[in-house]
C-alpha cells in the first residue's frame, strides 16, 4: 500500500475479528494498546483513536466562553420539560 492510498481490503475473521494491516496502522498512527472508538457512519465502519475523538470535540466547542456550562443548560432544559409534563 503506498502512503497516498487510504484504503485497503481486509477480511472479517471468525468471531467478527478484523485485522488492520500494518501499512494502514502506520499511516493512521495506530499502535498496540491504543483505545479505538468504533462507530457506524452512513453505512461505513469508522475507527479512530479515542484521543482524536476528544481532540475533535474540544475543537468543536472551543469557541464557547469558559463561563458557559452546556451541562447546566441541558439540566435546566430537562427540568423545564419535566415540569411541563407534570402540568399536562
Amino acid at each position: 500500500m503506498d502512503k497516498l492510498s487510504k484504503s485497503v481490503e481486509v477480511h472479517l475473521g471468525s468471531q467478527g475479528r478484523l485485522v488492520i494491516p500494518i501499512a494502514l496502522r502506520q499511516l493512521l498512527g495506530f499502535e498496540e494498546g491504543d483505545t479505538l472508538v468504533a462507530r457506524s457512519e452512513a453505512g461505513r465502519l469508522v475507527l479512530e483513536k479515542q484521543a482524536m475523538v476528544k481532540q475533535r470535540l474540544k475543537a468543536r466547542f472551543a469557541q464557547l466562553p469558559n463561563d458557559r456550562s452546556l451541562v447546566d443548560e441541558l439540566i435546566a432544559q430537562r427540568r423545564e420539560a419535566a415540569k411541563r409534563e407534570v402540568v399536562e
